[in-house]
């Protein structure tokens, strides 16, 4: 039996999570992005012109920090052929409706159309020719090009080793062959690649590709504003790494995520896309579907749009006639600290054993560990008009966290943009109050509690943790956690605008947990987090299953927990296999394998399809926010 459920119009969907951001020293790039004439981004001061302490990552690249070879390798990607590569059974049109301008599809209620923005159409007569005024030039007989002093283009290319990349990263070397440019592909394994201290995290590449994995509201901040470039020194703190700083893209990003007002952000990611496009810190290629296989007896499993986890009702799967569950991996979880370590398949399995707080099927968010979302409308959020001195920290008019000083501006709460000149400001501060569900208990038996939030507010927030991000932390005026139930009061610094005020902001770390050493789990320093077991390879669950054994290299297994306050869940037992992608197919067809995700799966096989329609699998299509790019690393340390 074949389901293809194959949605092509996006909804409210798109970028989203590494996680957040911190404060540092941006590398220098154009504030004003270069006309697509221009033949390059302005540079950033040279070497030889700082200091000897100058920051990490200040020399533009010496190939990619010239505006025309970025653009030369956008007009040379036949983003058509790529999809065509890894989507074959798909119509043209179908292929067509995934292709990717900006970093927000075309379909989605943000996205600045194509009118407004620089297109990249297939072009590899245009491509060369920048590449030729850029001075690399295409000797006769040779197959790369050089410049006058006799160097090859040629660039390493870093992705994950997942069939799915590895099909389209050899389509598209073929392409930047057909343009003189030598590309080395190196397929690094995924735990290196998103590793917390290494690849990505490192910005340990020349160009790059991975999937940024879509959710229900643009968002982007942590990805595209210049404070939120990793370097040595703020600690890699932020998800730019790329080093790409626009100071237009900037402020209108952060306007953009810090407005209730639908039409402003519309109009701040409309800029945002056209600087986005125009400098080319990274190639858009084409969203993802999502494809899912299972065998026929596989009952409960329900991937849907919106929901970036697929497994948020793990509890209702099952196996006729069997208390196991096998999901087959490709890629191994490096962590299960997801705090640090956000690959996709950590997060799945993690959220086996501490499920979110809400989720979002079709691009609306419901309620599922807390009593209520906090809206306005409910009134478990309230937007106060409060006071604002000197001295306080406010969110600026240009979406920044700020000492509020002469000089600065703001939004009042009329919404008016003035300048504070030192007598108090009237401003907007969101006040929300989250309560966790009567019930919740960890696997001990030990009740969840109050404490338990305020201790993952405690780590997230600790720079010694190795978190990614801090913009909620740097945000938040004060919490007070609840004595009388499980829950806080998030209250926002003045100018908080953010248009998912209502989504839960603390997850729950076990306080009470006695690790190995004796120590409780609230004693134990964030410095220490990572390398902790029972944080990193045992996480205590408060969800449907509880983590029982973790082989390395070979499987992760799951029992029921019998403390799970929504009963006994439908399997007994759950096990991710580590499969190699070669195998996939074959263990889901011979029945040793019962799921195969969107991770392992590039899309519908004709092997597939033929299992389905002999009604010996079941298989999922659906479009999904999730977009394949390659970034572009503009500067060298």
């Amino acid at each position: 039996m074949l389901r293809n459920r194959l949605f092509f119009v996006m909804g409210l969907l798109v970028i989203a999570s590494m996680i957040l951001t911190a404060c540092g020293t941006p590398a220098p790039v154009a504030t004003e992005a270069p006309a697509a004439t221009e033949p390059a981004m302005t540079e950033a001061p040279a070497a030889t012109e700082a200091p000897a302490e100058q920051a990490s990552f200040t020399t533009p690249h010496p190939i990619l920090g010239d505006l025309r070879v970025r653009q030369a390798l956008s007009y040379c990607t036949n983003k058509a052929d790529l999809i065509k590569s890894v989507y074959p059974l798909l119509t043209e049109e179908e292929q067509a409706s995934l292709v990717m301008n900006t970093f927000i599809p075309r379909a989605h209620w943000a996205y600045a159309g194509d009118e407004n923005v620089t297109v990249y159409e297939f072009d590899a007569a245009k491509g060369a020719a920048l590449l030729d005024e850029a001075g690399w030039t295409l000797a006769e007989g040779a197959d790369f090009r050089t410049n006058a002093a006799g160097e090859q283009l040629s660039l390493k290319f870093t992705t994950t080793s997942a069939a799915f990349r590895q099909t389209w990263a050899a389509i598209w070397e073929a392409q930047m062959a057909e343009c003189g440019v030598q590309i080395i592909r190196l397929h690094a394994p995924a735990s290196w690649w998103f590793g917390d201290t290494t690849g990505i995290a490192r910005r340990d590449y020349e160009l790059g590709a991975f999937a940024w994995v879509g959710q229900a509201d643009p968002g982007g901040q942590t990805l595209y504003a210049c404070d939120q470039i990793p370097l040595p020194e703020n600690g890699w703190a932020g998800q730019n790494a790329m080093g790409w700083c626009n100071e237009l893209a900037s402020s209108n990003i952060k306007v953009a995520n810090n407005t209730l007002i639908k039409d402003d952000r519309i109009a701040a990611y409309t800029i945002v896309q056209q600087e986005f496009t125009k400098d080319v810190p990274s190639i858009p290629l084409f969203n993802r579907t999502e494809t899912f296989a299972t065998s026929s007896d596989i009952t409960g499993f329900a991937p849907a749009p919106g929901q970036e986890y697929y497994n948020y009702n793990v509890q209702e799967w099952a196996k006729t006639g069997s208390d196991t569950v096998i999901v087959g991996f490709t890629q191994e979880p490096a962590s299960l600290f997801t705090l640090v370590e956000d690959a996709f398949v950590a997060n799945i399995a993690y959220q086996i054993v501490r499920p979110a707080q809400e989720t979002h099927l079709n691009y609306d968010f419901k309620a599922t560990l807390v009593k209520e979302l906090p809206t306005l409308e409910n009134g478990g959020t309230t937007n106060n008009d409060v006071e604002v001195s000197a001295g306080t920290m406010v969110v600026d008019a240009d979406g920044n966290v700020v000492e509020l000083a002469a000089g600065v501006f703001v939004n009042n709460a009329a919404g008016e943009r003035v300048e504070f000149t030192g007598d108090p400001v009237m401003m907007k501060q969101l006040v929300s109050r989250f309560e966790i569900i009567d019930g919740l208990t960890w696997e001990d038996g030990t009740a969840v509690s109050s404490a338990d939030l305020e201790l993952n507010k405690k780590i997230s927030c600790d720079p010694e943790s190795g978190a990614t991000s801090f913009i909620v932390c740097e945000k938040t005026a004060s919490t007070e956690f609840l004595a009388d139930a499980v829950g806080y009061v998030q209250t926002w610094i003045p100018g908080v605008q953010d248009p998912l005020y209502f989504v839960p902001v603390w997850g729950l770390y076990p306080a009470h947990q006695v690790v190995a050493d004796g120590r409780t789990l609230a004693d134990v320093p964030a410095a220490e987090w990572a390398t902790l077991p029972e944080v990193a390879e045992k996480p205590l669950s408060y969800g449907p299953y509880k983590l029982v054994e973790w082989v390395k290299g070979e499987k992760l297994v799951f029992a029921a927990n019998e403390n799970w306050v929504g009963g006994a869940p439908a399997s007994p037992n759950l096990v991710i296999q580590i499969i190699t992608p070669e195998s996939a197919e074959g263990l889901l067809l011979s029945g040793e394998v019962d799921i195969l995700d969107s991770t392992t799966l590039a899309g519908l096989s004709e092997t597939l399809k033929a299992a389905a329609d002999a009604g010996d699998i079941v298989t999922y299509v659906e479009a999904g926010g999730t977009w394949e790019h390659i970034d572009v690393q503009l500067f060298i340390r």
